[in-house]
């Protein structure tokens, strides 16, 4: 039997150290604090009895459970990132422990009044008897992605502890800067030297992920033309009212707060002007090939079309790739999906397949050479106050990660 308390206290010790990334910063890691938890991962898997423990100059933690084996059974491995998003501050993290959960709303700061309900976020309702962790209203928790981390640990130290499940070769590896897109920029999928992984990085319990967004940036610049504004009749160029007329050219319910599911969206991330320039950034995402495709050319369509209206220059678009759906790399080895959806439903988890709208270091890794689908983390509510993990969450996707092992161990046998 796993153990609960051990879980806990281990998440408990990585979420107080802060790891904030910085989309700021060119180094790797993108701040010095996140070396903190790099160290205390390394000198961890080394007390549990992990072989092969090392840290690279970019901080990728790695480190090898050795098959008990004596058959052929692919390596595999578990990925999560140390670092915790910019958008919400992680220093201080205060975590809270309400077990027992009675389905009412969770006090976060009596003094802010912070509060977390289920009467906003439904979830919580299937969480009730359960011990949640909470932040205290004044930080993010970290559950993205320390509880992965706590989880590829803790069922790590099962496994060294209990060598009567049979496993093969287990790699693990934990990255910095994912929360800024950089997750898998430096990892060293040849030194990593597993066949596939699996990233524990996902939301709810259940959730199950091959499919992501293609995604790509888009900066479009609109140049205008500053006169005296008491002389500026025929002459002045405003280019923020240029930039609305690129605004209401793309389609109006194609952005992310009208769209679910498979559908695609462009989303106006900054805007920058004054008279003489403005700056719109936008992301461009779709889950299939042709229609992302489309959306970039639709885009250059635009830009080429208010430029013979208004004059060559006007407008500037540089659109640049950024990642791309995993699912054309995992489905030749989809296998590895069926293995995780069965290690689900074998300790009583519902697998929930469905794509990811967003991004994953999975999507990067994958095309990097090393297929790596996504399993849930079981958190909630990322980077913000509002952030919470049930306990009983992170020992489940530690009885996945378990069963996998063995899954792969058993069906390589056969």
């Amino acid at each position: 039997m796993l153990n609960n308390k051990e879980i806990l206290e281990r998440f408990l010790t990585y979420v107080k150290i802060d790891t904030e990334s910085d989309p700021n910063s060119n180094e790797t890691p993108s701040t010095e604090k996140q070396w903190d938890l790099v160290n205390l991962l390394k000198k961890e898997l080394e007390e549990i009895g992990m072989s092969d423990v090392s840290i690279d100059e970019n901080a990728y933690v790695m480190a090898t459970l050795p098959s008990n084996c004596d058959h052929d059974i692919p390596a595999i491995g578990f990925v999560s990132h140390f670092d915790t998003s910019p958008d919400y501050t992680g220093k201080n993290v205060n975590p809270q422990i309400h077990e027992n959960y009675d389905g009412k709303d969770i006090v976060l700061n009596q003094e802010k009044n912070i509060v977390l309900s289920p009467s906003y976020f439904d979830d919580l309702k299937r969480y009730i008897g359960n011990t949640i962790i909470t932040t205290d209203g004044t930080t993010l928790l970290g559950a993205d992605d320390k509880a992965g981390i706590t989880e590829i640990m803790s069922a790590m130290e099962y496994l060294l502890r209990n060598p009567d499940i049979k496993h093969g070769d287990i790699k693990v590896c934990f990255t910095p800067d994912e929360e800024i897109g950089r997750g898998a920029h430096k990892f060293d999928v040849k030194k990593f030297g597993a066949e596939y992984a699996y990233t524990m990085d996902g939301s709810e319990i259940g959730e199950l992920e091959y499919e992501n967004f293609n995604a790509a940036s888009a900066k479009v610049t609109v140049n205008g033309r500053i006169v005296h504004p008491g002389y500026a009749k025929g002459k002045m160029i405003n280019s923020m009212y240029m930039a609305q007329k690129f605004i209401d050219s793309l389609p109006k319910g194609e952005v992310p707060e009208k769209t679910e599911g498979y559908e695609g969206f462009f989303h106006l991330t900054a805007i920058n002007g004054e008279v003489e320039e403005t700056k719109l950034n936008y992301i461009i995402r779709d889950h299939d090939k042709d229609k992302y495709e489309a959306r970039k050319q639709l885009m250059e369509d635009i830009v080429r079309n208010l430029n013979e209206e208004y004059g060559q220059n006007t407008f500037e678009i540089k659109i640049e790739d950024q990642y791309f759906n995993m699912k054309e790399k995992v489905e030749p080895v989809k296998h590895i999906v069926d293995i995780a959806e069965e290690a689900m439903k074998a300790v009583d988890i519902e697998p929930i397949i469905k794509p990811i709208r967003g991004g994953t270091d999975g999507a990067q890794l994958s095309y990097m050479g090393l297929p790596c689908p996504n399993i849930f983390a079981g958190g909630h509510n990322f980077h913000g106050k509002f952030e919470y993990v049930p306990l009983e969450n992170m020992v489940k996707a530690t009885e996945v990660i378990i069963k996998i092992a063995e899954l792969t161990a058993e069906k390589s046998k056969s």
